[in-house]
């Protein structure tokens, strides 16, 4: 019980998925990673990994002198600013996050906590989807969602330590700071936390909607998916197989197989995901078989069930697991679609569109 609470203490700078309390996991966590404590939780299989704390981002940006540079910065921009001069004001921020190092001290951390995570993977230098997890960034309305950024395949405590600050900085994308120049929303109200979770080593990867996406209709289930990683889609470079499955009966309703011409893979010279051309045998195949289907299906309703509301959800299968594993859930949110306001004003099936708004974009770090 006591190192329960020591893992959920005040003030602390790294927290794990499996360890922290859920009911302070968003708090300390942000929505993301605080959505996958609550998972893990509920029985779902989730990545191992921590949380670097909004704590410990409120400590560096005090320590190291961050808040009064940062504060003039946004002074400058007055109360109407230009596009342009928010683009400035948010590469500089973004400029003053890289420069800046952090203490020894949160560096030492950050590195321990790496290299637990690869002794709880059993592997070397493991590959870390590094993600900001700002609190508040999944709300119902979406307002942030997908505008912070993630860093797939970054490996070594010191990259990962770099991805972090970049997350950091991300808090002040052009994006999010005209959003809350517009509506009156201080920084401050709104800390950041980062996931460094395991790269899950994805044979296909996707979303899905355990209602549909456009209509709001809860009859079916709608999932995305391609080969590899769900980059890709994210960029549009890539159409996905769209498949529909019927809510009630697990019943296959449609299976559209797209021409995929490109894929999101680990480079491992690189250290990162980067996207190729698909290769020709699988420009045209089917991705998913109708086991795969149905796992993905029922951790999608499940999941559905557990909150009580529609969800969307980012799903990888690893090219590890075995027919009547788990498949792995990487993300999860409320979906923000209604029946009602769609059959007010329908919108046209667009998946890049989709995969867009509700996969988390991944970049890998530039020049690694």
């Amino acid at each position: 019980m006591a190192e329960h609470a020591a893992t959920t203490a005040p003030g602390r700078s790294v927290v794990w998925v499996d360890e922290v309390d859920p009911a302070e996991a968003v708090a300390l966590a942000g929505s993301k990673m605080g959505r996958l404590t609550e998972l893990h939780r509920a029985g779902v299989e989730v990545p191992q990994g921590f949380a670097v704390t909004v704590d410990a981002y409120r400590r560096h940006c005090s320590e190291s002198g961050l808040d009064p540079r940062i504060e003039d910065v946004i002074s400058r921009l007055g109360t109407e600013p230009t596009d342009a001069e928010v683009e400035k004001a948010s590469a500089e921020i973004r400029s003053l996050f890289e420069a800046t190092p952090m203490s020894e001290a949160l560096e030492a951390e950050l590195t321990d906590a790496y290299e637990e995570l690869c002794l709880r993977c059993v592997d070397v230098n493991v590959p870390t989807a590094v993600r900001s997890s700002a609190t508040g960034e999944d709300a119902a309305d979406a307002s942030f969602a997908g505008i912070f950024d993630t860093y797939l395949g970054i490996s070594g405590p010191q990259r990962v330590i770099d991805a972090v600050r970049k997350c950091w900085g991300s808090l002040f994308t052009s994006r999010a700071l005209a959003y809350r120049l517009r509506k009156g929303i201080s920084h401050h109200a709104m800390p950041i936390a980062v996931g460094v979770i395991e790269l899950i080593h994805a044979r296909a990867s996707g979303v899905g909607f355990s209602v549909h996406p456009v209509t709001g209709k809860p009859d079916r289930i709608v999932i995305e998916t391609s080969w590899g990683w769900g980059e890709a889609i994210v960029q549009g470079l890539v159409n996905p197989d769209h498949v529909e499955v019927g809510k009630a009966d697990g019943r296959l309703l449609k299976y559209d197989v797209a021409h995929k011409t490109v894929v999101s893979a680990f480079d491992f010279a690189d250290g990162a995901v980067t996207e190729i051309d698909m290769p020709a045998k699988l420009a045209d195949r089917k991705v998913l078989d109708d086991e795969q289907i149905a796992a993905i299906a029922a951790a999608i309703k499940a999941i559905e069930e557990h909150y009580g509301y529609p969800v969307d959800v980012e799903w990888v299968i690893s090219r590890h697991r075995r027919a009547g594993d788990p498949v792995c859930i990487v993300q999860s949110r409320p979906v923000t679609v209604t029946a009602a306001e769609t059959e007010k004003t329908p919108a046209a099936y667009d998946p890049v569109a989709l995969a867009q708004k509700f996969v988390f974009s991944g970049k890998p770090i530039p020049g690694r």
